[in-house]
């Protein structure tokens, strides 16, 4: 499959300028205070960013580009793009001694960053001979003499007339995986623009003007091309959140129709909207819905993780279309995308510019959006692929003839016991869904024998009266192993009293599989 004549970063924001002009692109708080930005400021912004790095730096450069969501961050971010150096997004709470070791594994030479991860870089600037730049785009005065110095009518104007190879790296994704090492993902300015000019399955969902707030990580490609480069071409207004913490507060402010979330958030505005109504019982669903949500609110796209079906269920007595998609970074992120009319216990429908096969029983993909490779991991890269060119998702499911896509569990979690058979781990943990009383589980093998470890919610267990926790789980356990065959019988269980630790983006890190 060849690639598609798919647009630049700078291209998309061109357009977008001259057809929306002064409308508001972006939004956000700050010091109280709600400032927007409109498409027109936010290419300016972008091509001033652009020359400053073109002038810092005459070759092509991987650049480190570490904060929380915020204006000079999405303005770094498609600065970095649109100059044609490569950006390395991080999460400001990696430790010191990892970023320094995937410093080096990136070769980075100039860091972008925000207040923080300032304290972090002062101890890297001397661990880090090799960075040349250091620049700190929250220091207010900094940022705006960059707007400044470099705007268009200065004498480095033409430094952002020069096009982009849309073939070259623009973007390297270090993976956070659930398993084995980090890995730096390599994608093209036609992976990160190309992935999102598909078909719309939602014909409502993504409607000019609208207001989408951004709450997820933007060190993460999901949110990265999602929450900026594909409501930038639909012309949204992106509604900032910043920290979660202020999440509550932010959405009865911006009031948005649209969000993209991952389970977890989906779980915790689902549990504040049943406490609404718990405390309120004359009120309706959809006034719960509005006290939490803002009166707009519509649809919540999940994805990064597994979504309970039973979650959508419950949306939807609140008015609200909650729907799953399905990518993966090696694909330039999205391969299914939210569909009203698919099974909620899919992940959707397969966009038009994506194929889909299965190999024993594994998903594979083909795609012009595609990775280049892993950065400095060419053994790597050949084994991700078939001989014939198709992207190894890892992932286990099948796909039906509408396109539908499901997933069913995870290639190196499958637990081979004794007897010979492949047991999914993923299909067990599924079966406690919609089980209040527990917040998380993990299912693995040890000696032979099948352990489920479990997370219980303390919180709706002291709401509710149950005192005897492990009991309650236990009966639970006991009615499910009761209509299990014999290789899924849990055994063992475990009862923990903290959560489990979690990659970068939400998901739980599993254990080595042991028999």
């Amino acid at each position: 499959m060849s690639n598609l004549n798919f647009p630049s970063v700078k291209e998309l924001l061109s357009a977008q300028s001259e057809r929306l002009g002064n409308k508001t692109f972006l939004k956000y708080i700050r010091n109280g205070e709600i400032c927007e930005k409109s498409f027109n400021t936010v290419y300016s912004d972008t091509l001033s960013f652009c020359r400053m790095i073109r002038h810092k730096f005459g070759k092509k450069t991987n650049i480190a580009l570490i904060g929380q969501t915020g204006y000079e961050y999405i303005i770094s971010l498609l600065g970095i793009l649109t100059s044609g150096c490569s950006v390395v997004p991080f999460s400001p709470e990696i430790n010191v001694a990892e970023i320094k070791e995937l410093f080096d594994d990136a070769d980075i030479e100039a860091v972008v960053f925000d207040s923080n991860f300032a304290k972090k870089a002062e101890i890297l600037k001397a661990a880090c001979p090799s960075v040349k730049l250091f620049l700190n785009v929250s220091r207010s005065d900094d940022f705006k003499d960059i707007m400044r110095i470099y705007s268009e009518s200065s004498k480095y104007s033409s430094l952002s007339d020069q096009d982009v190879d849309k073939d070259e790296c623009a973007a390297i994704i270090y993976t956070s995986g659930t398993t084995g090492i980090r890995k730096g993902v390599m994608l093209s300015t036609n992976s990160l623009v190309g992935n999102i000019m598909y078909k719309d399955f939602c014909t409502d969902i993504f409607r000019e003007n609208d207001v989408i707030m951004s709450v997820l990580p933007m060190y993460h490609i999901y949110c990265f091309t999602g929450d900026i480069i594909k409501n930038l071409k639909d012309g949204l207004q992106v509604c900032l959140n910043g920290s979660m913490r202020e999440i509550t507060k932010n959405l009865k402010i911006f009031k948005p129709r649209i969000m993209r979330v991952v389970p977890m958030i989906a779980e915790t505005l689902l549990r504040r909207m049943k406490l609404y109504r718990a405390k309120h019982p004359d009120f309706s669903y959809e006034e719960a819905a509005h006290h939490v949500f803002g009166e707009n609110i519509k649809y919540l796209i999940s994805g990064g993780a597994y979504l309970n079906s039973a979650l959508v269920d419950e949306y939807a007595k609140y008015g609200i279309l909650l729907r799953q998609g399905y990518g993966m970074t090696e694909a330039g992120c999205r391969i299914s995308v939210p569909d009203e009319g698919v099974d909620p216990s899919s992940v959707g429908r397969i966009i038009d510019i994506c194929e889909v096969r299965t190999q024993d029983d594994e998903i594979q993909v083909k795609t012009p959006t595609r990775m280049i490779g892993y950065y400095n991991m060419p053994e790597e890269t050949e084994k991700i692929f078939t001989p014939d060119g198709w992207l190894k998702t890892g992932d286990l499911g099948y796909v039906t003839e509408d396109r539908q896509l499901f997933i069913t569990g995870r290639v190196k979690n499958l637990i081979i016991l004794s007897s010979g058979e492949n047991v999914s781990p993923e299909a067990i943990e599924k079966k406690f869904a919609g089980c209040e009383i527990i917040k998380e589980v993990m299912v693995y093998a040890e000696n032979n024998m099948i352990a489920a470890e479990f997370y219980p919610d303390y919180e709706y267990a002291q709401n509710h009266g149950i005192q005897d926790i492990n009991s309650r789980i236990g009966e639970i356990t006991d009615a499910l192993n009761s209509k299990a065959k014999s290789s899924h019988f849990i055994s063992k269980i475990i009862i923990r009293q903290i959560p489990f630790e979690k990659t970068g983006s939400g998901k739980i890190k599993r254990k080595e599989n042991t028999i």
